[in-house]
Order: C-alpha cells, then sequence, then structure tokens
C-alpha cells in the first residue's frame, strides 16, 4: 500500500511539474498549424505528414476545449502502476493516454492520436528523476532527464520518428524545452502498438486490473 501510495504520488509530482514543459512540447508538431475553430473539418483520410500535423492539431483543440468524452481504467502491474484514459468524439476513439510509474524514480507517458480506428501519430515522454548537486538534506535539489518521442504512422508502420532530450533542475535556470531540436531517428513502434491493442482489449474495463 505505501508502495502504491509513493508511486502514485510521484506521477502526480511528476505530472505538475510536467505543467509547464508541456506548453512547449508540441513545436515539431503545431508549426504552420494554426487552427482558427474547433469545429474545422478534418480530412476524412490521412495520407501524409501534412495531413497527420493537421489531425493532431484538431485532436489537441478538442480535447483543450474539452469537447471530448473520456473513459479510464488504473492497472497495476508488480511495481509498475498506472492510468489509461480515452478520449471520444461523438463516440469515436481519438487519442488515448498511457501514463505510468515504476521504481520510484521512472514516469512515462504515451499519447496515441487516433483516425477512423487507425493510429496515425505518437508522442511518448518518459522522465527519470534523481537528486542533484548543490541540495541539502532538508531541501534536496533534483532534476528530471527527459526524453521525448514523436513518430508519425501511416497505416501501422512509422514514416518519421523524431526524439530529443532535455534536463528539468528543481534549482531553476533551464533552458526552453522549445529549444532543444528534434533529431531524426530510426525506430520500432512494434512493442508501442501491442501495449495499444492491449489497452483496447481492457477498454470498457471498470476500477483497477492487473497487468495489460
Amino acid at each position: 500500500m505505501k508502495i502504491l501510495l509513493f508511486s502514485l504520488g510521484f506521477l502526480a509530482i511528476v505530472s505538475c511539474k510536467k505543467e509547464n514543459a508541456e506548453n512547449f512540447q508540441n513545436n515539431s508538431m503545431t508549426d504552420n498549424t494554426t487552427m482558427n475553430t474547433v469545429s474545422e473539418k478534418s480530412n476524412d483520410t490521412i495520407t501524409s505528414i501534412e495531413d497527420i500535423k493537421k489531425e493532431y492539431a484538431i485532436v489537441n483543440k478538442l480535447l483543450s476545449a474539452k469537447q471530448m468524452d473520456s473513459t479510464k481504467f488504473t492497472y497495476n502491474c508488480n511495481e509498475k502502476e498506472g492510468e489509461v484514459v480515452l478520449y471520444y468524439e461523438n463516440k469515436d476513439l481519438r487519442m488515448v493516454k498511457d501514463s505510468y510509474a515504476e521504481h520510484s524514480h521512472f514516469s512515462s507517458s504515451t499519447k496515441y492520436y487516433v483516425k477512423n480506428n487507425s493510429v496515425f501519430f505518437i508522442f511518448k515522454e518518459e522522465t527519470v528523476w534523481n537528486f542533484d548537486e548543490g541540495g541539502t538534506p532538508e531541501k534536496p535539489e533534483t532534476k528530471d532527464d527527459i526524453n521525448e518521442k514523436r513518430i508519425y504512422v501511416l497505416n501501422d508502420k512509422d514514416i518519421q520518428c523524431l526524439e530529443k532530450n532535455y534536463t528539468i533542475r528543481s534549482k531553476g535556470n533551464n533552458k526552453n524545452p522549445d529549444s532543444v531540436p528534434n533529431k531524426e531517428t530510426k525506430c520500432n513502434i512494434s512493442d508501442l502498438m501491442k501495449n495499444y491493442n492491449l489497452i483496447l482489449k481492457n477498454k470498457d474495463r471498470k476500477g483497477e486490473i492487473n497487468c495489460l
């Protein structure tokens, strides 16, 4: 029980610490993709990276305007404890967020963006929390080492993968995450898609389940 409370508390703290950073995390997606209204109509099909950027912006706009319904469930798999939230637009699944904490100093958040029952974009963020130099036992300094991955997906295959790493220190004077460039990398989304499909199998569950 103590481990469960600590892990969930840690996840909440990390979420709060990320509130400001998340304001910057959409830099690679929202360039030249300004939405005038939430009701802007999306394309029926997605065939390019530009289509993905536009659809991504539409989903985020709907989320910001709280125009989506949602359901959620929690899971507890050994020391991996997390929460899954599914977001719907007119009963159509549009986004899935899977967040969990593990081993006290690690947290992960994966967002699957969905159109016509197909994932078209994945944003994954992993955070490793450690004590930083310069603190005291009464007031320790901490740092979050953050890894972000942005994956463009067509027909269940990655067509472009971008990655960035940066650090946020509790003492302040941090670099703006928006100024950290993304680097194009190779990636394999098979494990991410396997996790997504396991989420779909459990999407109608209520309360807490064991491992996905």
